[in-house]
């Protein structure tokens, strides 16, 4: 059985853990299609050359969680030649057998719009920079809530496959929701529309 979830938003907002916790709960595959940017922009040298020659060694970098392979993934995702090169694989895991979950920032919009559930997860940008700031331990609050509005400015800005929900997307608001309330919100969403 095919079953597609695609969950988007915007850093830090809890879509990867809420992602990883929901594959798990239903027993599908889960890709964080950011990891594939993060990966052709920490590779360095040309990045439409990175994105098509990406490989499993790549994605298993220890670095890929840092601020700088964040930072590196908003910078090339902007390349609309990298983003075509990185579809294909997205697109071929949203349809595997036994169904599959994918996040990022255009799942719902670009890369499978037809998905059977679409999540928003988002969260203040003041929250958003708290979490990754708590995460990363790099720099000050002030200066990664900066760089948060400044991801959010470029992902949201660029022509290519910007940062939005998808009309028929759920949003789901974790700010002042605990990581257990908001993995059960979207786990009762998924529940409802898999029956």
């Amino acid at each position: 059985m095919r079953f597609c979830v695609a969950i988007d938003g915007p850093a830090a907002a809890g879509k990867g853990t809420i992602s990883r916790a929901v594959a798990a709960h239903f027993g599908l595959a889960h890709l964080d299609t950011g990891l594939l940017y993060r990966a052709v922009g920490m590779k360095g040298g040309d990045p439409v050359a990175a994105a098509r020659s990406l490989s499993s060694e790549d994605l298993a970098r220890p670095d890929l969680r840092s601020m700088a392979a964040g930072e590196a993934a908003s910078r090339v995702a902007v390349i609309p030649e990298v983003r075509a090169a990185l579809v294909a694989f997205q697109r071929e895991f949203a349809q595997r057998e036994g169904g599959a979950v994918l996040d990022g920032r255009d799942i719902g919009t670009v890369i499978c719009p037809e998905a059977d559930v679409k999540l928003f997860v988002t969260a203040s940008p003041e929250v958003r920079a708290g979490r990754r700031f708590a995460e990363t331990g790099e720099g000050t609050f002030a200066e990664v809530l900066e760089q948060v509005r400044a991801r959010d400015a470029r992902d949201m800005g660029r022509a290519d496959a910007p940062l939005r929900p998808a009309e028929d997307a759920v949003i789901l608001d974790t700010s002042d929701l605990s990581i257990d309330a908001a993995v059960a919100r979207a786990c009762d969403l998924i529940a409802a529309r898999r029956g």
